[in-house]
């Protein structure tokens, strides 16, 4: 992958990484999740921010690819990309904000969905820009794991 302009490359991973601290703080209290009921492979609550940020990062790289391909695809792959991202944005206000755990679980299926098309239209761009997505897949199909089984516990 050739960097053809800088500041495109930061904006790209600034616009996700601004999503998600902009609906942490629309979230409200996060520390609400440490006296949940969870699941036995419910990881420790300081390990979210830190996958968030790196997954959010490799969106801002894969993004940036698709941006910056000649592809007539592009315009189409990254508005799926931005309705993703608002999906992504509403999640966690869902879930930690209203405590609306089986509506979250819902949007979280509607979420996945979203970032298989994504993937597939970006696939068609650019495989690297696809597979750099495939964290954030895996990730947010082990959180609809962890999202219905506190709305069954809870």
């Amino acid at each position: 992958m050739k960097i053809q302009n800088k500041s495109a490359l930061l904006i790209s991973i600034l616009i996700p990484l601004a999503v998600g601290s902009v609906s942490a703080l629309f979230s409200g209290n996060m520390s609400s999740y440490a006296v949940l009921n969870k699941p036995a492979l419910s990881p420790p609550g300081f390990i979210f921010p830190i996958v968030w940020t790196l997954l959010y990062i490799l969106m801002g790289i894969s993004s940036y690819i698709v941006y910056s391909s000649n592809s007539a695809n592009k315009s189409k792959a990254l508005l799926v990309y931005a309705i993703q991202l608002f999906f992504n944005f509403c999640w966690s206000i869902i879930f930690f904000g209203m405590g609306l755990y089986l509506f979250a679980f819902i949007w979280l299926i509607a979420l996945i969905l979203i970032i298989m098309i994504m993937i597939w239209q970006f696939y068609s761009i650019s495989p690297l820009a696809a597979y750099l997505q495939i964290p954030y897949l895996i990730w947010c199909i082990f959180a609809a794991y962890l999202n219905f089984s506190i709305f069954i516990m809870n």
